[in-house]
């Protein structure tokens, strides 16, 4: 019995995507919900499961094909040929049996999860790629067994150092070596984010009076905050206190203050949203991409720590989805993880302001009449002059600045 593999649905905002990468080759054994092949769209890396077990007998369609939704892309030969790795449940599957065991495990409760087990094939490659021990990851499986979901949250915890698969599936120019005074040049197709980045960027200055505000922002209390209590916290959450939750509480009070920096032009009418989805920038081997936090003036300091974490981690593993990265009302980005000291962001459309938050660096500074060293930032403000005037956009930045230098202020809403 043949199955087909098909493209997925896409969503509405999807049209189309393209075929980057097959993962197996005609004759290989697949396991059933082993990665076959990588999709990408205009925001991420879709991956196509195997539907069920057995023989890959038929690829449809070639790397760099445009596909779309419901498009056979192969052909499976189901059957019970054994599967080297694949576990005795996976085996059964392929072959359609079942031992009373196997049946037993349906009923019984989750086991404890067991560091060191046994990897499925997604979740090795997802280990492979992301250069993590599988000794130190958790599974939630059967017999400690290790799925791509727990690698995903091994990765939360400890956002990964070493790039993800997403670097194989974007075209990336590498010069070769050449004589002296050669002057070698290789020309080489955007991958779909990069072009729709570019697009993006370009229709944002064309279509909105772009203008950029600065301040610079104290960090002296943040740090002292997060020295104090950083061990503790850590303890009873689970997750780091970074800088990024501070910054994410004092946008939120400030965009309550200002709600056109929350705002969004949609032909001739303004629309005011009275909800906070707050994206935030994130650097992947394909290029920026901007995981939204749903109502992030409900979330807590934690809550956002965590959040940030496992969308960095998932969007270098390529397993974020499109939906966490639709929608938005404002946006916060960081150069300063770069060294930037100084930048003018541009907005993501069709939002209407973005801040840019810098490095963190000691300068003297005047505070009480005396010179001392502090732990300066600039921000910058860069926003859309048709709806928000300059004096919202400067005591918008003010009120982060407030914020920052006195978080009680973020405790209290004053």
């Amino acid at each position: 019995m043949t199955t087909e593999v098909r493209v997925p649905q896409l969503p509405e905002s999807v049209a189309d995507a393209t075929l980057i990468s097959w993962r197996k080759k005609p004759g290989d054994s697949v396991v059933r919900d082993e990665n076959l092949v990588d999709l990408e769209t205009d925001k991420v890396v879709l991956e196509v499961p195997a539907p069920v077990a057995g023989i890959l007998k038929e690829i449809k369609l070639t790397d760099g094909t445009t596909v779309t939704s419901g498009q056979v892309l192969a052909v499976i030969e189901e059957g019970a040929a054994a599967i080297p790795g694949a576990s005795a449940p996976a085996i059964l599957a392929a072959s359609g049996g079942a031992t009373a065991a196997a049946k037993d495990s349906i009923t019984k409760e989750p086991a404890t999860p067991q560091p060191g087990g046994k990897l499925s094939p997604a979740a090795k490659r997802v280990a492979e790629e992301n250069k993590v021990d599988p000794k130190t990851v958790l599974g939630s499986g059967r017999d400690g067994r290790v799925s791509k979901s727990d690698v995903v949250n091994h990765l939360s915890a400890k956002e990964p150092a070493v790039p993800g698969a997403a670097a194989k599936a974007a075209a990336q120019f590498v010069p070769a070596p050449s004589a002296r005074g050669a002057r070698a040049e290789q020309r080489v197709p955007m991958t779909r984010l990069r072009a729709r980045i570019a697009e993006r960027m370009v229709q944002a200055q064309a279509t909105q009076a772009l203008l950029t505000s600065f301040n610079e922002v104290d960090l002296k209390a943040v740090n002292e905050l997060r020295g104090r209590y950083k061990d503790q916290f850590e303890k009873q959450y689970g997750v780091k206190l970074g800088f990024m939750s501070f910054f994410i509480k004092a946008c939120v009070e400030a965009l309550k203050k200002f709600p056109a920096v929350n705002a969004s032009v949609d032909g001739n009418d303004i629309v005011y949203h009275e909800y906070f989805d707050l994206g935030v920038a994130v650097s992947t081997d394909r290029g920026l991409i901007v995981p939204v936090l749903r109502d992030a003036d409900h979330l807590s300091f934690a809550d956002i720590e965590k959040s940030i974490g496992n969308f960095a981690a998932r969007a270098r593993a390529g397993t974020i989805t499109i939906e966490e990265l639709t929608g938005g009302t404002f946006t916060i980005t960081n150069g300063g993880v770069f060294g930037s000291l100084l930048s003018t962001p541009i907005v993501n459309s069709p939002q209407s302001a973005i801040l840019g938050m810098h490095k963190i660096q000691e300068r003297p500074v005047v505070v009480d009449g005396q010179i001392v060293v502090r732990p300066m930032m600039y921000i910058a403000l860069t926003y859309d002059h048709r709806i928000i005037d300059g004096r919202e956009a400067v005591q918008f930045l003010v009120t982060v600045k407030q914020c920052l230098e006195d978080p009680a202020r973020m405790v209290l809403h004053v």
